[in-house]
């Protein structure tokens, strides 16, 4: 009798552990592969409890969820021969469990290699300004490339981006002055675009006050005004060039009334007018005739030579 107690304890265990090993939990986010004598079978297990046969199934649990996956920095040249290193990022899930699992032995490796290999090719056709600014056309073309294997294992990529993309430091400073210089050239562009409408605006106020005397001596006071608003000690009048124009008009018309004598400029600088000289008979400053002769100009004696 005791031997039949133990007997059914020990069926009543083995029971217990073949239950238990053969119950198994698919997640909500995971898929059960079913292997039976090594056959799988097509039609995957969905979320909840399942019961295997004991000893005949075995089951793999394949991660339905979105796989983040870095990819490794990558030294390549782009087409206008920049040495560049680029890293990406990968989003991809699966899709079709039983392929995953059967047709490639382990996908996320697989996944990682075709990125790697994808990302140095796109490297290669690509320009440098393409890969600083046009990313969105890059990131199309590696998604395209990864797709085309990534089906055939059972594996939907979601997006590939390119993360950062480093630079020799030598090409950081060229692209440093360049974008330097067109700053510099907009800046100046822009200053002598500013000048030109200054120029415009000023000839057309030019003209505005020719046309109005007035509109200068209120533009006059405003500057006045501005000056002193600044709580300076000197202050500085302008003297309109009318009245100066008006004093010496009138100086000149009092001045014109009376007869102006005829002025002469002596050795020492002095202006002294000119007394009139009587007149000359011809002939006066010739001296007179001794017995029909002419005689030459009178010579005065020296008075320093002693008297003869």
């Amino acid at each position: 009798m005791e031997v039949v107690v133990v007997l059914l304890i020990i069926i009543a265990v083995v029971a217990l552990i073949g239950v238990s090993s053969s119950l198994k939990v698919v997640k909500q986010y995971e898929r059960g592969v079913i292997y039976r004598f090594g056959r799988v079978n097509r039609l995957p297990k969905e979320p909840g409890p399942r019961m295997l046969v004991p000893f005949m199934d075995k089951m793999t649990k394949v991660n339905m969820q979105v796989v983040t996956m870095p990819v490794p920095s990558q030294d390549g040249i782009t087409r206008d021969n920049v040495s560049v290193r680029v890293d990406a990022v990968l989003y991809f899930r699966v899709i079709d469990p039983i392929r995953a699992t059967v047709d490639v032995q382990n996908y996320q490796f697989a996944m990682l290699q075709v990125a790697q290999t994808s990302l140095r090719s796109i490297i290669g056709k690509s320009e440098l300004d393409d890969l600083l600014s046009g990313r969105e056309r890059l990131h199309e073309g590696l998604e395209l490339m990864l797709s085309t294997p990534a089906t055939g294992w059972g594996v939907h990529i979601d997006r590939v981006e390119i993360k950062d993309v480093a630079l020799p430091e030598s090409m950081k400073r060229s692209m440093a002055r360049q974008a330097e210089a067109d700053r510099e050239r907009r800046a100046r562009i822009i200053t002598a675009d500013g000048e030109l409408q200054a120029s415009q605006k000023l000839s057309e106020a030019a003209r505005t006050m020719d046309a109005n005397p007035s509109a200068l001596q209120l533009r006059l006071l405003q500057t006045v005004v501005e000056v002193a608003a600044e709580k300076n000690s000197t202050l500085v009048m302008p003297f309109p060039v009318e009245m100066l124009r008006f004093f010496d008009r009138a100086a000149g018309s009092g001045a014109g009334q009376g007869p102006k004598p005829r002025e002469s400029a002596t050795a020492t600088g002095e202006v002294t007018a000119a007394q009139p000289q009587p007149a000359v008979e011809p002939g006066a400053d010739e001296p007179p005739a001794i017995d029909g002769k002419q005689q030459g100009p009178l010579q005065i004696p020296d008075p320093r030579t002693s008297e003869e």
